[in-house]
């Protein structure tokens, strides 16, 4: 057979082979094993292949345990993966929105039913990629929003009247004072904040009370960023840390605590907050989160851009930050009147 007769024949039966590839579809197995008992693997594939945080995992957990005890109320606890249906994600939807009721008693709002949601397509989406046959994940539909998020944020009055509620004579009100500065200065996510240790802030030693100090944490999706630290927010942070008499590891300790895992948890932290803000006569509710958001709208009133508040928040994508554009729209709408208008005309 003549040499290029031969390249032919070979050529073509390799592309045969791959068209056969790309046409055939994937195989899929239709498992044996109820949704339920699929939920540990998912967490344990979340942790090692995903690499998610331990918060996201908690999370998923949580918000997968509502769907699981769903399941259960409704007589479907051994529903196989490729039993799944619409109208069983309907009915789910519907329980979300109209009969389940959070802790504090309330119905969830869209925000919240949409965490349950985005959970379980994740679930699925790790059924889909283990070529186990389930419903495809776009099937779970997302409640709608409205389009535009409300930024809860407070002005720097608010922040300076929660700042002297702290009875810094305290070893307490020195921690939860340092806290609130901290938050204020750098703009950290309540887990980020938690998850300091004492040792990460061993600079504040140079008692330079001038400087504005860099730290990196290991932020969202363990992804590392630049905070930084304000002299007075690190002159608080001395000021806490010169009254410990301890060696613990943590950076805030639950000082009233007795067991070697001292650390202060998020809830102790979401309630100082909180209570601090009634005290000090704001009547919206304040969380950490609020201050995350001052902390933003701070930086885009006094002229900082977009894309630079989008890297010290931590944001993945710059359409995140966008939220915040009710400043950076004031400020644009200010520099148009007292620069542009057409005043000088005379007609």
């Amino acid at each position: 057979m003549p040499l290029f007769i031969h390249t032919l024949v070979r050529f073509t039966y390799i592309v045969r082979i791959i068209d056969i590839d790309i046409i055939q579809p994937m195989k899929t197995i239709k498992s044996t094993e109820p949704l339920r008992e699929h939920i540990i693997p998912f967490l344990e594939y979340c942790e090692i292949e995903k690499g998610l945080s331990d918060n996201t995992q908690r999370n998923y957990q949580q918000y997968l345990k509502l769907f699981t005890d769903w399941l259960k109320k409704t007589e479907n606890e051994n529903l196989l993966p490729h039993d799944l249906t619409t109208n069983h994600i309907w009915d789910y939807r519907l329980y979300l929105a109209r009969t389940y009721k959070n802790p504090r008693g309330g119905h969830l709002g869209k925000k919240s039913q949409n965490y349950y949601l985005i959970a379980l397509r994740a679930f699925l989406r790790y059924l889909s990629d283990r070529d186990i046959e389930t419903l495809p994940s776009s099937k779970v539909k997302l409640a709608k929003q409205k389009s535009e998020e409300t930024v809860s944020f407070l002005d720097v009055h608010d922040v300076e009247a929660m700042l002297k509620i702290p009875d810094v004579q305290k070893p307490t009100g020195l921690r939860d004072r340092a806290i609130m500065e901290l938050f204020f200065s750098s703009g950290m996510r309540i887990s980020e904040l938690v998850a300091l240790n004492v040792d990460q802030v061993s600079f504040l030693k140079d008692n330079d009370e001038t400087r504005t100090y860099e730290l990196s944490i290991v932020g969202k999706g363990k992804h590392i960023r630049t905070i930084f630290i304000s002299p007075r927010a690190a002159g608080w942070l001395r000021k806490y840390l010169d009254s410990r008499r301890d060696v613990s590891k943590p950076l805030f300790i639950n000082i009233r605590s007795k067991t070697d895992d001292n650390r202060l948890s998020a809830r102790s932290i979401q309630k100082m907050i909180s209570r601090s803000a009634i005290l000090a006569g704001i009547s919206k509710k304040v969380t950490p989160h609020t201050l995350r958001h001052t902390y933003a709208t701070d930086l885009l009133g006094h002229g900082a851009d977009l894309r630079s508040v989008q890297e010290l928040l931590g944001h993945k994508n710059v359409a995140t930050t966008q939220i915040y554009t009710h400043v950076t729209n004031k400020r644009l709408r200010d520099i148009h009147e007292k620069f542009h208008g057409g005043k000088e005309m005379d007609i």
